[in-house]
């Protein structure tokens, strides 16, 4: 997790504390779409630092239909936000419908919220389009002391978007994900790594990688690690990230070319010295 600015993280804290009782009261009145709107706001302006008037926006069009709140960082759309009324559980169907607007809208992040809980979502532009939920917070949960709960919250804020930390934390988040480290466990490099070890446990016995990967398959990892589309791309994010490694070492490991020098005629310095035999004792004249 990012490190928190302190000056965001006092705003955090301040607004944390004041809208906690403001969201319970609007969730226990179970207040209408258009009123939760008004304070997701009202968050996103004196929480999450965005302007209210010049960063965020309930016009942006998209096929004929608007989104409920977008905010802009440099007048470009960074996210989108699905907005249900304060009493609403959230449900897949609503995401289904954010990650739409965003991808018609060539928007990478989505937010679904209802005031108190908080979704973020990364959109996979691929065929078809496919979304990953990154972060997820109930406001009425988090401790305003909390610098983890705090990094949550910045994940969020206009500085945060300025820095690319959203996009950071989505990317550590993929590396230590179950199907990246499945993948990882079950590449080349590290079953060697593993018979290597094992052999010195047991000298006399032979063990073959594809034994240690089965028994890996079989028995330590879950078969929803190492099945679907997610372990497919883990595999082949793996893979490249491997080849890529290998193709690094063996150019470091080519040999360094020959200098060679010139004199002012052009000649090679090293064929013209081996000539005249330069370095070695001249020859008796007499």
């Amino acid at each position: 997790m990012a490190t928190v600015p302190a000056r965001v993280g006092n705003r955090l804290t301040a607004v944390l504390k004041r809208y906690q009782p403001i969201i319970e009261s609007a969730k226990l009145r179970d207040v209408n779409e258009s009123d939760t709107v008004i304070i997701v706001t009202d968050l996103l302006s004196e929480m999450f630092g965005f302007d209210k008037y010049a960063d965020v926006t309930s016009e942006l069009a998209i096929r004929g239909s608007y989104c409920d709140l977008a905010t802009k960082i440099d007048e470009k759309v960074c996210c989108l936000y699905e907005i249900k009324s304060a009493g609403l559980d959230l449900k897949d169907v609503h995401t289904k419908q954010a990650v739409d607007y965003a991808a018609n809208k060539g928007v990478d992040w989505v937010v679904l919220t209802n005031a108190s809980v908080w979704k973020i979502y990364r959109v996979i532009f691929g065929r078809p389009v496919d979304y990953e939920i990154v972060a997820e917070f109930d406001l009425l949960t988090l401790d305003p002391k909390d610098s983890n709960d705090l990094g949550v919250l910045y994940l969020l804020c206009k500085e945060a978007f300025h820095k690319s930390v959203l996009e950071e934390y989505s990317e550590q988040r993929q590396a230590l994900s179950r199907f990246t480290i499945a993948a990882v466990v079950l590449s080349p490099a590290v079953l060697q790594t593993i018979r290597r070890e094992l052999r010195r446990l047991a000298p006399g016995v032979k063990i073959e990688t594809e034994e240690i990967a089965a028994v890996f398959t079989r028995e330590v990892l879950k078969r929803d690690s190492l099945e679907g589309d997610k372990a497919e791309e883990a595999r082949r994010k793996v893979a490249r990230a491997m080849a890529k490694a290998a193709r690094e070492k063996a150019a470091e490991s080519e040999p360094a070319p020959l200098d060679i020098h010139t004199n002012s005629a052009g000649q090679n310095t090293q064929a013209a010295a081996a000539a005249v035999g330069v370095g070695s004792p001249e020859p008796n004249a007499g």
